[in-house]
């Protein structure tokens, strides 16, 4: 039987009829199902990734000029052999939690509620692995990333406004890692390279270090483990320095209260979710797991996928939680309720070239990357401050590589592009590249805070729009074929979005009426009822995916989404076609 993928490519609209036609073959299509090594399967056991156009020197894919092949001994119920051939994508993924945007979030956590929100990290990275679960079965039950599937299964408008949101989102996420390898730059050289240079240099070595999985996607994979070991052993160092309290520590992780928070607290714990949470990393987690060599048509490979994948993101979550904790935990012990002056004594005594960084006042000390690793150096010496700064950069590197990963995979899938590799990674950087010299240009690499804010904030509003697609598609039968989520995954999954997005909408809400401004808040107010709206169709649609179906107003031929690959993404197949669960 003829592949699928050149059946039916990408683009193409086929109809219910078209589906009855007999293949090229000559065999029916027998409402859909055949036998193929011992297993029930049909044409709905995966959907075919986007064809490539005939002629085209460069095949269609990033990330993808190789297929990692997995061992095979089907006698072993748990394989380490296996586990090693499936690790390498969680890992990629686990990147997007240990991004200068949340080494910044961990260092404010500790110095402005000490050990009391270490719970909250831990729900957090929690409820981040049970999304990028949902997000690596899309890829290995479909062999179709996020962003390809919303290409054929939502219509034109909001597909073009979907792409727009997450674009905003991977920008956002872009500017802080760029400008944090640039602070890190600007910390290695003790101000010399200003921070223009430091996001020149950074742009540069990113195509330098994008390329290597031409050198074998291992060996990429391999080179972000390094990046990875490299965070963990800088900001391991910090922590065995300083030598925080393990009861606290144990404390703040697992008794879920926060004794004597108030307002500023309680942002701080939003903003932990909202750094911790990514919407891009949902889209790039899903194209990831494409990159293993797994016959979709077996579903018994497709389950042990699944699995081992599951298991790898576990392990790989754990890794990025425990760097986290070092960085909270350092903070909370030696910065915790500090003051200005008592920071400015201890800058003065070091003579340091930070001496007048911070205002002789009775302030509470407020810190960011640069500022926490100036800190560091005045009290814990100056090797204190360049293995912070090497730490920074290495997370900075790692996850502006991600991004860019993240940014070609929502392009190609959302627009279908077919361009030649540079090209795609040429476009993707160049996106971030103008806002962020201007950044770097013109403001000081001593006030970067605001931006920070304002950056999270634009993540947080993009956050339903990752979330709501994964567990729209996740919950239908006709795409994920026998391995939708049950009945419990869909109640908590629901749970868990909604909570998570009621918490950044709270903190979006926060930093807006922080501002202070009449015209800020018409403006707002406006952009938010467009917002809202948008969210509310996909929410509409989500609940019709989950069950709800007296929201199936209409029918989906009214809605105009029926003419894709798959019959209608709010119709499940019938499921006698379906492979047995």
């Amino acid at each position: 039987m003829q592949e699928q993928a050149d059946i039916y490519p990408a683009g193409s609209e086929i109809s219910q009829l078209d589906l009855m036609k007999p293949e090229q073959d000559g065999d029916l299509l027998d409402g859909g199902s055949h036998q193929e090594n011992g297993v029930q399967t049909n044409q709905y056991s995966s959907i075919s990734p986007p064809g490539s156009p005939v002629g085209q020197e460069e095949p269609f894919s990033t990330y993808f000029e190789e297929k990692v092949p997995i061992p095979e001994n089907t006698s072993e119920v748990f394989s380490f052999r296996k586990l090693w051939a499936f690790t390498g994508p969680g890992f990629l993924m686990s990147i997007a939690y240990l991004d200068p945007g949340n080494i910044e979030s961990d260092l404010q956590s500790g110095a402005k509620a000490g050990f009391k929100l270490l719970w909250v990290l831990l729900g957090a990275t929690i409820i981040g692995l049970l999304l990028q679960r949902l997000a690596a079965r899309l890829g290995v039950v479909t062999g179709m990333h996020l962003a390809e599937v919303c290409h054929r299964q939502y219509p034109t408008v909001p597909r073009i406004i979907l792409w727009l949101m997450v674009e905003l989102a991977i920008i956002g996420s872009d500017m802080q890692e760029v400008i944090g390898c640039a602070i890190a730059f600007n910390l290695l050289s003790a101000g010399r390279i200003p921070l223009y240079a430091g996001v020149l240099i950074t742009i540069t070595d990113t195509f330098v270090f994008l390329f290597l999985d031409k050198y074998g996607l291992r060996k990429l994979e391999a080179f972000f483990g390094f990046l990875i070991t490299v965070m963990a052993i800088s900001f391991g160092y910090e922590y065995v320095v300083v030598k925080p309290n393990q009861g606290e520590l144990l404390k703040g992780m697992f008794l879920p209260y926060c004794e004597g928070c108030g307002p500023n607290e309680l942002e701080q714990a939003v903003g932990i979710v909202g750094a911790v949470i990514m919407p891009h990393n949902i889209y790039l987690h899903s194209a990831l797991v494409k990159s293993r060599d797994i016959n979709r048509n077996n579903k018994k490979e497709v389950k042990e996928a699944n699995k081992y994948y599951f298991i790898e993101s576990s392990v790989a979550l754990f890794v990025s939680f425990l760097v986290n904790v070092f960085v909270v935990a350092v903070f909370a012990q030696a910065f915790y309720q500090k003051t200005n002056d008592k920071v400015h004594e201890f800058c003065n005594i070091t003579s340091g070239p930070y001496a007048d960084l911070f205002p002789n006042n009775n302030d509470t000390l407020q810190v960011d990357i640069y500022k926490g690793g100036v800190v560091l150096g005045c009290f814990f010496g100056p090797a204190a401050l360049y293995i912070w700064a090497i730490g920074v950069l290495a997370a900075g590197q790692s996850s502006t590589m991600t991004g860019t990963y993240s940014g070609q995979f929502v392009m190609e899938g959302f627009l279908d592009l077919h361009w030649s590799r540079f090209s795609r990674v040429l476009l993707t950087r160049s996106i971030a590249i103008t806002p962020t010299l201007l950044v770097a240009i013109f403001q000081d690499v001593q006030h970067l805070t605001g931006m920070n804010d304002f950056l999270n904030v634009l993540q947080s509003m993009q956050l339903p729009f990752a979330l709501i697609p994964i567990l729209t598609f996740t919950s239908l039968k006709s795409i994920m074929n026998g391995f939708e989520n049950s009945l419990v995954w869909k109640i908590s999954g629901g749970i868990v979005i909604l909570v998570v997005c009621a918490i950044n909408m709270y903190f979006v809400m926060v930093y807006v009426m922080a501002l202070k401004n009449v015209l800020l808040y018409v403006l707002a107010a406006l952009f938010s009822v467009a917002y809202l709206g948008f969210v509310g169709y996909l929410a509409w649609h989500c609940l019709v995916a989950l069950g709800v179906s007296c929201l199936d107003c209409g029918g989906r031929a009214h809605m105009g989404l029926s003419g894709h690959t798959d019959i209608y993404l709010l119709n499940d197949m019938d499921s006698d076609i379906l492979v047995d669960r």
